[in-house]
């Protein structure tokens, strides 16, 4: 179950998005003050985080800046009523924002995106994973290599293989034994 966390200073907007989210399956956390958010951040794992981006004790851009310093991995979104071109560069610039989402908000505009910010999430996680199997894969094919050349090295032709035309590997030349 993804975590999902939104931080705004108003009661009634994080109301409005919990009843909104209820029905989608997320474990929603819900915050009005930012730090009490960045505390419990530092504590439990975070798939994406939602801030308002004007609150009077730290604005969303700072919050989700030391937000992603705690769980970079984390997808940020930014909610705000005020969706002036400054505040939308600066929150993508400094804080690597997923989505800029202004208030009021769709409901079904909000779960899309946060169900695609989800989905990209994940993808990008088993990328990286997949890509460090490759990675730790590479090392191991490195090592046989270098154990093969040695072993060539020392018993020239002991690593190659005489096929049959059927697949077969073949132990020794049978016109060897006719001559």
């Amino acid at each position: 179950m993804s975590r999902v966390i939104i931080v705004d200073d108003e009661k009634g907007v994080l109301n409005a998005l919990k009843r909104s989210m209820r029905s989608h399956g997320w474990n929603l956390q819900t915050y009005l003050d930012p730090q009490e958010a960045l505390n419990d951040a530092a504590t439990q794992e975070v798939d994406l985080v939602i801030s308002d981006y004007r609150m009077p004790v730290m604005d969303g851009v700072t919050f989700l800046q030391e937000f992603k310093a705690i769980q970079p991995d984390a997808f940020r979104i930014i909610l705000s009523g005020q969706a002036d071109m400054d505040a939308i560069l600066h929150a993508i610039n400094d804080a690597e924002i997923y989505r800029f989402i202004t208030k009021p908000w769709s409901d079904e505009e909000l779960a899309v995106t946060i169900e695609k910010a989800l989905e990209h999430r994940h993808i990008l996680i088993e990328n990286r994973r997949l890509a460090d199997m490759v990675r730790k894969q590479q090392v191991q094919i490195k090592h046989q290599m270098s154990e093969l050349e040695r072993l060539e090295a020392e018993s020239p032709g002991i690593t190659q293989i005489n096929w049959g035309d059927d697949g077969s590997i073949i132990l020794y030349d049978e016109d060897e034994d006719e001559g």
